[in-house]
């Protein structure tokens, strides 16, 4: 993981708005998101696994499910998941955990991220804070 720094963080968004101007930059919301705090994902690469830039968020007014929900972006990072080959040893077979535990564990959670994308990532926040800060 690598953090960057950026003039978005701290800054205090409406989710939904927020959402409608990250979509069409390439970002969504990733699927591990929780009532209090979420992330925007932006995927970057999937050689060898996944390299995506990540933008925390927290709620600061209502929660992330309701109407009006009002968010604090964090400092963004850039994050490298690793996925094995094959199938995955530690996996449930049985029938109720197989339809809900259908993916495979990482092999690393935190791999180590390529160089030649750090500039990317980079180019990215700059890029968004141009959107965001620009409208705010």
């Amino acid at each position: 993981m690598i953090e960057l720094t950026s003039r978005l963080e701290g800054k205090t968004f409406m989710l939904f708005e927020l959402e409608e101007n990250m979509k069409p930059l390439g970002y969504a919301i990733a699927g591990n998101w929780d009532y209090d705090h979420g992330y925007f994902d932006y995927k970057i690469d999937d050689y060898d696994g996944y390299q995506f830039l990540r933008i925390p968020f927290r709620a600061v007014r209502g929660q992330l499910d309701s109407h009006g929900a009002a968010v604090q972006l964090q400092r963004p990072f850039l994050l490298s998941h690793q996925y094995q080959d094959g199938t995955d040893d530690e996996g449930n077979i049985d029938n109720l955990s197989a339809s809900f535990n259908q993916f495979q564990e990482p092999k690393n959670r935190d791999a180590e991220f390529p160089e030649n994308y750090i500039g990317l990532g980079k180019a990215l926040i700059h890029e968004l804070e141009k959107k965001l800060l620009n409208q705010s």
